[in-house]
């Protein structure tokens, strides 16, 4: 709890009122598709109802800002999302039409292509890229070595740091 005065405090409506129309345009014009930067702004003031649950938030100095902040952070989750869409479509275009999976087992593995991506955002690319080989192709560490161009040493202290991250996320 904290001793904040009324006017030291801002109503969420005052600032989804104040900067919803400024939010959405900043993102259509990144977005280039007016519907999906609405649902990104919706999404964008969700989050901040949700970091401040209520109807009163700490005074913003710079709201914009703020906002700008949030908003840029799901648009990045945004588009790593649409690249994972493309390259798992890319790789299904290939697949024989016998093994192709079910829409519903697609949308479950895109689902679940998305949780890993963000299970293991943080961690150095190498890293990433030898966890990743090792648990998903079951590539050897010697071949992962020699594939990043580092001793087999390197890549064991990479897998520990990697089941560190994820072991400290699943917490």
């Amino acid at each position: 709890m904290t001793d904040s005065t009324p006017a030291d405090e801002t109503s969420f409506g005052t600032l989804y009122r104040d900067h919803r129309s400024w939010l959405e345009g900043w993102l259509s014009r990144r977005l280039g598709d007016a519907w999906e930067a609405a649902d990104l702004a919706q999404d964008t003031f969700l989050r901040v109802l949700a970091a401040h649950p209520g109807q009163t938030l700490p005074s913003l100095r710079e709201p914009r800002a703020y906002l700008l902040t949030v908003g840029k952070r799901l648009l990045i989750n945004h588009y790593k999302r649409r690249s994972l869409e493309r390259a798992y479509l890319e790789a299904l275009a290939n697949l024989p039409e016998a093994l192709a999976p079910s829409p519903e087992q697609r949308w479950i593995l895109l689902e679940a292509l998305q949780a890993l991506d963000e299970l293991l955002d943080g961690l150095p690319r190498a890293v990433r890229r030898a966890f990743l080989w090792a648990q998903l192709e079951g590539v050897d560490y010697a071949t992962i070595a020699e594939r990043l161009q580092v001793s087999e040493r390197t890549v064991k202290r990479y897998m520990v740091k990697a089941y560190a991250h994820c072991l400290l996320v699943a917490l």
